[in-house]
């Protein structure tokens, strides 16, 4: 299944779809920065996911200097995976998340397998990531996909060097 991995930059077509996953099969935590608002997927939350993703439409060379892309099996949208410009030039910062269903197939590392050949092709020679010790699946995720891994200061700072690994497909 991890082969039928696609990304679509996230847009007004699939935003909703992106928003559904996310309120049927994640904590607002894992998917979007902290906002005041009720508990759950409250209607002041769900409006916050969107605004926080409409904010990436320009890309990376917009504001948010982020570009967000949904991640599609079989033309369903399961997840989240982003990228976003570092002050060190071509470098790029990722994250992603999936919802619970999608978890633990190997759409993680074929959603960051194509983030990279993405991040590659728009001219970047490096990936970094940040999780922590206990995320088990996103440091295995990250190691599977050629990063070096560091712990320090109880999170794992990771780094995919574009010109040292081609990125693999599938």
């Amino acid at each position: 299944m991890a082969g039928a991995v696609r990304l679509e930059p996230v847009d007004e077509a699939n935003l909703e779809s992106l928003l559904s996953v996310a309120a049927a099969e994640a904590e607002p935590s894992d998917v979007m920065p902290p906002v005041e608002a009720p508990a759950g997927w409250s209607h002041a939350r769900r409006e916050a996911f969107r605004n926080f993703h409409r904010a990436s439409f320009d890309g990376l060379d917009g504001p948010s200097r982020t570009l967000m892309f949904a991640v599609c099996v079989g033309g369903e949208v399961v997840g989240m995976i982003r990228m976003t410009r570092c002050a060190a030039p071509g470098v790029v910062e990722t994250g992603m998340w999936l919802g619970r269903s999608a978890r633990g197939q190997g759409l993680g590392a074929a959603a960051l397998r194509e983030l990279l050949n993405t991040a590659a092709a728009a001219g970047m020679h490096s990936v970094v990531a940040e999780t922590t010790p206990d995320n088990v699946g996103a440091v295995s995720v990250l190691r599977n996909c050629g990063a070096k891994l560091r712990e320090e200061g109880g999170k794992v700072h990771a780094e995919i060097s574009l010109d040292a690994t081609p990125p693999a497909v599938g």
